[in-house]
């Protein structure tokens, strides 16, 4: 009987271990992170890295540390973390250009963007802004495309870049409005919008946090923005549906990316503390002063997000007839 007792006994401890183990198995930091940045500072990218950077290293109790390895169209910093070990030490702020557009526009990379990478979660949306100087007359998207029907070849798009999520909603947008227009590419956001400040080119999609605040001054004029629907910080701005040209529905988005195989504890606590910080007030006002859309730690809809926009902007890329090597 004595024995028996101590069997159950025995067996009622190990029971209660294994209900515990979960959560002492629950990986915990030992040293500090690395978070790449693959883009200069001061730009959406190294803004959202030094911003949740600085939250997520407060609940994982460790510092995250920002590091800015630039060059080659975000290439540079990628493949570093592509190559890094899949401990969670070293993390990634990726983005539609680095992992869905990069893929499909240049020949060949050094990784494969679903295999060499684990994806965290969604950090941010940010649509691209249709704006023009405001001495053009034109009063909406309308009016611009009556403008190039009527003389086509005079309306001109300014981008960053071949290939940029600008470059690319001007290719929507001239097959969605059916419309002969110049596409101009520049070194980078600001000459680009600098030259239609200064009216040497019609139009840009520009990027949310670099055209708005120049649209408050009223140096550019806002006829609308890409995505399904309206931004809480430019509430009166139509989106390109609204405006009369549905099908330019791309928008740049932001996400935290770790090396591939990542450990299934390590992803766990990422994406659950990641989820956290999102949802902090003052992470999401931030956020919303950027003219983005706070995300979500939920993994499985960002891994999902990515397969489709990998396979929607080979078919993108493919027709504006674009590839670098």
């Amino acid at each position: 009987m004595k024995l028996l007792r101590r069997i159950s006994q025995a067996l009622l401890a190990l029971c209660l271990a294994a209900a515990v183990l979960p959560a002492a198995a629950q990986w915990q930091p030992a040293r500090p992170l690395r978070l790449v940045s693959p883009y200069s500072a001061g730009g959406a990218n190294d803004l959202l890295s030094r911003l949740i950077g600085q939250k997520l290293g407060e609940r994982l109790g460790q510092s995250v540390i920002v590091d800015n390895r630039l060059g080659a169209n975000g290439i540079i910093g990628v493949d570093f973390v592509a190559k890094s070990p899949a401990d969670g030490y070293t993390l990634l702020m990726g983005s539609l250009a680095t992992h869905a557009i990069n893929p499909a526009l240049y020949a060949r990379l050094p990784y494969d963007a679903l295999r060499d990478f684990t994806p965290v979660g969604l950090i941010a949306t940010v649509p691209l802004l249709l704006v023009v100087n405001p001495a053009l007359p034109v009063a909406n998207v309308k009016d611009l495309v009556a403008m190039a029907k009527a003389k086509p070849g005079a309306v001109s798009t300014a981008s960053p870049g071949l290939g940029s999520s600008p470059h690319l909603a001007s290719e929507l947008f001239r097959g969605a409005a059916g419309v002969d227009i110049v596409h101009v590419a520049y070194k980078g956001d600001a000459p680009a919008v600098a030259d239609v400040i200064g009216g040497q080119v019609t139009a840009i999609f520009a990027n949310m946090p670099s055209a708005l605040p120049f649209v408050q001054s009223g140096r550019l004029k806002a006829l609308a923005m890409t995505g399904t629907r309206r931004t809480a910080v430019a509430p009166d701005i139509p989106t390109m549906a609204e405006a009369g040209v549905p099908g330019v529905d791309i928008s740049t988005w932001y996400g935290l990316f770790a090396p591939g195989n990542l450990p299934a504890d390590v992803l766990a606590r990422l994406s659950t503390e990641l989820d956290a910080v999102l949802r902090l007030p003052e992470v999401q006002q931030r956020i919303r002063q950027l003219g983005a859309e706070p995300g979500a730690g939920d993994q499985p809809k960002f891994q999902r997000q990515l397969a489709a926009d990998i396979a929607k902007y080979a078919k993108v890329v493919a027709a504006a007839g674009v590839k670098l090597e």
